[in-house]
């Protein structure tokens, strides 16, 4: 076998491999043409957002943000958690128990070579996070959303 037959079957094998992530369906309210989204996003953002990537741990100051108010999808802007469900997960990413009802979708992620619940924004698909069954009570759920994929806006009147 040469390098060129083992760079091949590698090769192969990662394009097989990447094609097994489950991706969210393809009709949004919001929809932009790839061009139109790296215009609209930062880089960071459409790595996360349009990319499926995953920011650094502990990279995000909305980790630490625990003032009152709500996260809203960085894509479309779609309010999506509470600061009432947020809590501190010790994981480096901001951390929810439960999203705002019908704010988010979720599907099935092969990546990295496991199973996994991936949490998209149901308005524009976009990508924030994975969902774990390791939460708090009440619903024992951990939404582990990437900080870039969200905007935060204090609720009027609080102090952060």
């Amino acid at each position: 076998m040469t390098r060129r037959d083992v760079f091949t079957m590698a090769a192969a094998a990662v394009g097989a491999y990447a094609g097994l992530r489950a991706a969210p369906a393809a009709a949004f309210e919001v929809e932009h043409s790839d061009a139109e989204w790296r215009h609209l996003l930062t880089p960071a953002q459409y790595a996360v957002l349009r990319g499926h990537g995953t920011e650094r741990a502990g990279s995000s100051p909305l980790d630490h943000e625990f003032a009152k108010g709500t996260y809203a999808c960085a894509g479309c802007e779609l309010p999506v958690y509470s600061s009432d469900t947020k809590f501190d997960s010790g994981t480096g990413w901001p951390s929810f128990w439960a999203p705002l009802p019908g704010a988010v979708d979720t599907t099935e992620d092969r990546g990295f070579f496991m199973i996994r619940t991936e949490v998209h924004c149901h308005r524009c698909g976009g990508h924030l996070g994975h969902v774990f069954d390791d939460g708090p009570e009440p619903t024992h759920k951990r939404y582990c959303m990437n900080g870039v994929a969200l905007t935060f806006t204090k609720t009027s009147g609080t102090e952060g």
